[in-house]
């Protein structure tokens, strides 16, 4: 009984020694499929992503967020305008330009520029407020 118990420990260990060993062989994954920003056209937020080039990690898959529900109709208000670009900016570490000059601009768009902490203005943009849609103007 002893010799069977020692000879089962003796095959765990070995076993366990045999897949610690491939392990430690494994690879880490390659990058996601579709290129860096994982087959979206527009890059990870779907705006204002520079193509410089690099690989860029993905923060989270769409699918960590399938509980929040996306309105037909965003109904967005300059105030929600604002928050959107300024919480752009923590999501990419940047916290010394600011977003100014949020309000109407042609055909129902939401006009908004970002600014260095000084005032310069770096590019002025719209939004829809139905979609949610960004354009650059400037």
């Amino acid at each position: 009984m002893r010799k069977t118990i020692l000879t089962a420990v003796a095959a765990f260990i070995a076993g366990g020694v045999v897949v610690g060993a491939a392990l430690s062989q494994a690879q880490p994954p390659g990058p996601p499929p579709g290129g860096p920003n994982g087959g979206h056209p527009h890059g990870m937020m779907g705006w204002m992503q520079h193509d410089r080039g690099a690989e860029h990690d993905r923060m989270f898959k769409p699918q960590d967020f399938a509980l929040v529900y996306r309105a037909a109709d965003r109904n967005l208000s300059p105030a929600d305008v604002q928050k959107i670009a300024e919480a752009f900016l923590l999501f990419r570490g940047n916290h010394t330009w600011k977003v100014t000059g949020v309000g109407p601009a042609a055909d129902g768009q939401i006009g908004f520029s970002l600014a260095t902490a000084e005032g310069s203005v770096v590019a002025k943009f719209t939004m829809d407020p139905h979609t949610g849609k960004l354009n650059r103007v400037g």
